[in-house]
This record gives structure tokens, sequence and C-alpha cells, in this order.
């Protein structure tokens, strides 16, 4: 982490000089929240077989399971602007982190209804840190936002290849149970909590007291087409993502590796796009547009799903790193284009909090139907060329998202 974080901030942000073990303890705390936000998730995808022999889901219902929490993010990312605007983003934070640990914990109890119910939970959980840690750096670290985004972006990369690679080794040779495993996730949100009450304590230093509003006077989201192409271009990459995590080990075990290889090998997919998850926010914030950074993750990902089309078992840990590096990228310029296609931390919030409701609900789509294609065809061959689609669609939307412009200007193009 770099020595020269404490000196992100800038007068003039929207929150008072914090000292630097204030600005430490709040890059701490974000980086800490941020490792949350998709472990409890992605640790439920490898351990799916086992689920589904000792609970008897079908395919369909397994992708249903991995789907609740994007249908959550949907539904409860638009609350988060206007629960921050009540009780502060600190206190929303805490708030979510501790539903986040009662949701775990809930999930983990031997009941099929209450694993669903949990699970639904764990995604709303989530959803209020995915909305306001973008638009709280925003306003926090205006001197250093590609840093602290490529940061949100690598913590956040971490997190999720933890909870892919570690969950069939502490079933298989912890000796824990699926459900043991799902709730050993709940004691990372319990370290982020104990961490980040603290930085709700400093009020009188904290600029984002004066939290986001979720309406905006001078600008309506859903009228923007800009919002719509950025809106567009995170769900479909999201749904990408999803369907890897819920569903790519299950097609490397059909391909001849052991669920512990294949669960083994989503988690090196997302480990090899951290470094690109760093820098893509520091190199898309240098650029005028994107576009060519936009559209390599695209042909990445492209390469990567029609590699696995053509099978092959010589090139699939190729193709299997191909789209990991795609997906990665993508998923951090996602997160920036928050920040370089609006003028305001507010503005930030709520065109992520657009983003992320249409956005995930879109992508929840995708291991459903991922799910339902396999059990009607009994191949993987129907999502993999579904996949290919969506990448192609994908492109279209991040050629007008990756443009210079910002939401409100007109949509036209900023002096910089």
């Amino acid at each position: 982490m770099n020595n020269n974080i404490p000196e992100l901030q800038e007068e003039g942000s929207r929150s008072s000089k914090l000292s630097k073990g204030g600005v430490w303890l709040l890059v701490i705390g974000i980086l800490l929240i941020a490792s949350n936000l998709r472990a409890a998730i992605t640790s439920v995808g490898p351990v799916i077989p086992h689920i589904s022999e000792s609970t008897g889901l079908s395919h369909t219902m397994a992708g249903l399971l991995t789907t609740l929490p994007l249908i959550a993010f949907g539904l409860f990312s638009p609350l988060a602007p206007v629960i921050a605007k009540r009780i502060s983003i600190e206190k929303t934070l805490v708030f979510s982190m501790l539903v986040l640990i009662t949701a775990i914990m809930l999930r983990s109890l031997n009941s099929i209804t209450v694993l669903f119910i949990g699970t639904f939970f764990v995604g709303a959980a989530i959803a209020a840190s995915n909305v306001l840690l973008p638009s709280l750096i925003k306003g926090e670290f205006t001197k250093g936002v590609g840093l602290m985004m490529g940061l949100l972006s690598v913590v956040i990369t971490l997190g999720a290849a933890a909870g892919s690679g570690l969950s069939v080794p502490l079933v298989d040779q912890g000796g824990l149970s699926w459900r043991s495993m799902l709730l050993c996730w709940s004691g990372l949100a319990f370290i982020a909590l104990v961490v980040w009450i603290p930085v709700t304590l400093m009020r009188k230093k904290s600029l984002s007291k004066q939290a986001v509003p979720m309406k905006s006077k001078g600008m309506n989201m859903l009228r923007s087409f800009l919002a719509w192409e950025v809106t567009v271009f995170f769900g479909l990459q999201s749904l990408t993502f999803y369907v890897n995590v819920s569903w790519l080990p299950e097609i490397l075990h059909d391909r001849g590796m052991s669920l512990e290889q294949a669960g083994y090998m989503v988690s090196i997919m997302q480990l090899l796009g951290i470094p690109l998850s760093f820098i893509v926010p520091i190199i898309a914030h240098k650029f005028k547009n994107q576009r060519l950074i936009a559209l390599s993750t695209a042909l990445l990902m492209t390469v990567g799903y029609m590699g696995l089309l053509a099978g092959g078992d010589k090139w699939m840990v190729l193709w299997t790193i191909m789209i990991g590096l795609g997906g990665s990228a993508g998923f951090s310029l996602a997160l920036m284009f928050f920040v370089l296609r609006t003028g305001t931390a507010q503005q930030s919030a709520e065109l992520s909090g657009m983003a992320q409701t249409f956005g995930y609900l879109l992508a929840a789509a995708g291991p459903i139907l991922f799910g339902v294609l396999h059990d009607a065809t009994n191949s993987w061959t129907a999502g993999l060329i579904m996949l290919v689609v969506v990448v192609v669609i994908y492109s279209i939307a991040a050629w007008g998202a990756a443009d210079n412009k910002v939401i409100g200007l007109n949509e036209a193009k900023p002096k910089r």
C-alpha cells in the first residue's frame, strides 16, 4: 500500500481534513469492508455439488441459490444512498456488516428454506457497501481516486478468490461440512465491523456524515443514455462473473479436474487478474477515453469462452485464465466509470445505485439461465454460446460507456 495515502485527501473535498492516523484508519476500514463484498458469495459455487448431493437441489435451483444475492443487490442498491442520507455512510456500513454476519450465520442452519433466506440477506447486506464505497472514495480521496479505486478492486478480487479457492479445501481437507465452511466467512465480516466502528466514531472529522443523497437536483440518471450504457456494461460484466464463479468449477470438473482443482483454478483465475484490477483504474484515469481498455477486456473474454466451446483439455487452463483477466479488468473499469462519468460524489452514488440496481437484476438472470440451459441440453455448449453473445453486447455498451463524457453536462466531452 502506498505510503502517500494520507496525502490523497485535498482541501476542498467533502470531508474535513483528517489526521494521518485517521486517514489510514479510513483506508484500512474501507479495504476490510471491500474484502467482504464477494467472499461470502463466491464460496458457494465450488461446493454446489456437495450442496446438491446433500439437499437434492437441481441445477436450476442451485443456479437460483447463487443468483439470490444478485437479486438482493438489485432490490437494495437504491436504498443505500437513502439510508446513508439519514444516518450517515459510516453507520449504514456498520449496519450492513451486522446484517451480513447475521445472514451468514442464518444460512448455515440445517434448513433448505433458511439457506435460501440467509443467502438473500447476504446479498442485501453487501448491496450497501457495493453502492457507497465508490462514492465515498470519490469524495474523500480526490487527489488519488485512481489509486484508491485500484486498491478497492484488488481487495474485492482477493476476497472473491479466497471464497472460490478455500471453500473446497475447508470441506475436503479441513473436515468441515459445507454449512460450517459457509459460516467461517462471518469472521471476516466481524473483523471489518470491529475496525469500522472507530471510523464511525470519528464524526466531527468524517466527511461522510454528509452522506450522499439519493436524488440529484440537476440530473435524473434514468434519463441519461450514458448512465444506461454504464449500467448495461456493469450488468453484463457482473453476469459473466457470477456465471463463472457459479458454474465454471463444475464445467472444469466435468472435463476431468477434481472439485478441489476446479476450485483452485477459479481462484487462480481471479488472482492472476489482480495486477490488472489495480492498474486499470490508474491508467483509465489518465486516458481521455477508455475504449481501448474496455474492448480489450471483451476480446480476452471472447477468446476464453470460444476456447472452452472448442473443447480440448490441453488449453483449458489458458482459456480460463483469459476469461479471468478480461473479467478482472472489466470489473475494475466498471467501478471506475462511477467516478469518471460523473462530476460529483453525489452523482457517483446516484450512478452507482442505478447501475447496480438494474445491472445486478440483469446479472441475476445469468446463473439461472445457464443452469436451465444445462438441464435442458445436458451440455455446457448452449450456456457458453450464451456467454459469447453476452460479451458481444457488452462490447457495444463499452464503446459508449468508455467515451470521454460526464453525465449532467449535456453528456458532452469535458475539458481536461
